[in-house]
């Protein structure tokens, strides 16, 4: 008697259906799936991540060629990290939002207020620097849940949402202040956490660091470890990522949406508590009026670092060479006297291309 199955080779049979000698029907056993969905997409991030780095490298080779004896000095470089901490520091936070599919216009204001605060913790209640700075930082985690609880609770858009809170931000930071700048007492040390040095040249001998090597690039540096932590080793980081992905399958799945989302706003806000610290020791001085136009670059960092507008992709490695990318852009151009208006429309440029490639990389992936 025929055997009615019999495999001719892996995955593969043969079976006769009803008269034994009609011919055999080959049936195929289906394979298991492989995982490459979440393989191509970490690959393609690493491709996106070594473009922006390529770019960056570009970028400071055609001005070192541009101006030889200025751009590439240890001097300079420096410069250009410590013009890069603030936008760095909003980038920072900004990338988590962007990664839920929302946006947050109000961190170049919010940045601002914060500053402000801390120069009334400090300089006008007579706190010590340490608690006006923890006080200042926890301020804008404060503005980051109001926006987070309007996105949520209030169901506004997040641009709606957060352009409102730009302009209370900008508002309140000019009525607490009275319309002045609020200056700090070099005594208190609040100066030395951006400008003070730790770092001189004597720290690695025989390494060409400058003679003052701000703190503010230190405390940049922390910042982008721990936000690198939060999003890739945390449940806040995986959350941020199935929000921007799905998130009404993320509401399925049993997550309470609502509560991450205002954390991930109020996480947000602590760096743009944080940056507001930084420009404020930077300057020596609480601006009321800083802070427009941060916003921009900040959300110009994200994008051009390779975070998808649409949400569910980004990095903060990428961010931190966005950051860096403007910096030497504005650094670079200005070495070569580039009009201040031309810069501006070089910067334009170069965001709306990071932009378009995200379009690209979205249809693709939409295609495939």
């Amino acid at each position: 008697m025929t055997d009615p199955t019999r495999a001719d080779d892996a995955g593969q049979a043969t079976e006769h259906v009803g008269d034994p000698t009609a011919p055999p029907v080959e049936t195929v056993t289906p394979t298991p799936a492989l995982p490459t969905n979440a393989r191509a997409a970490a690959w393609r991030q690493r491709v996106q991540q070594l473009l922006a780095f390529g770019g960056l490298i570009a970028i400071f080779i055609v001005f070192t060629i541009a101006s030889p004896q200025v751009f590439p000095t240890p001097s300079n470089i420096s410069n250009i990290l410590f013009s890069t901490v603030v936008v760095g520091l909003l980038s920072l936070g900004a990338t988590l939002v962007i990664i839920t599919s929302g946006i947050d216009l109000s961190v170049g204001t919010g940045m601002a207020l914060c500053a402000v605060m801390a120069g009334t913790f400090v300089t006008t209640w007579g706190l010590p620097a340490p608690i006006g700075i923890i006080g200042a930082i926890a301020f804008g985690g404060l503005i980051g849940m109001v926006n987070g609880v309007n996105v949520t609770l209030l169901k506004l858009p997040p641009f709606i949402a957060t352009l409102a809170m730009m302009l209370v931000c900008q508002g309140l930071a000019l009525v607490v202040s009275d319309k002045k700048p609020i200056y700090f007492d070099p005594a208190s040390g609040y100066v030395n956490i951006s400008t003070g040095s730790l770092i001189d040249d004597n720290f690695l001998p025989g390494v060409p660091l400058p003679r003052n090597f701000p703190n503010a690039i230190i405390v940049f540096a922390i910042a982008a470890v721990i936000a690198w932590v939060l999003l890739s080793r945390t449940v806040l980081g995986r959350y941020n990522f199935a929000i921007g992905s799905n998130e009404e399958a993320t509401k399925l799945s049993g997550i309470n949406v609502t509560k991450w989302l205002i954390i991930i706003y109020a996480v947000a806000g602590l760096f743009t508590g944080l940056a507001g610290v930084m420009i404020s020791a930077r300057l020596g001085s609480a601006q009321p009026a800083t802070g427009a136009g941060y916003e921009l670059q900040a959300i110009a960092a994200v994008v051009i670092g390779g975070t998808s507008l649409s949400g569910g992709k980004g990095s903060i490695l990428g961010t931190v060479i966005g950051a860096l990318i403007i910096s030497v852009l504005n650094n670079g151009l200005q070495i070569i006297s580039v009009p201040q208006e031309w810069q501006n429309v070089i910067l334009g440029v170069v965001i709306l291309l990071a932009v378009y490639a995200d379009q690209l990389r979205a249809r693709r992936e939409a295609v495939h």
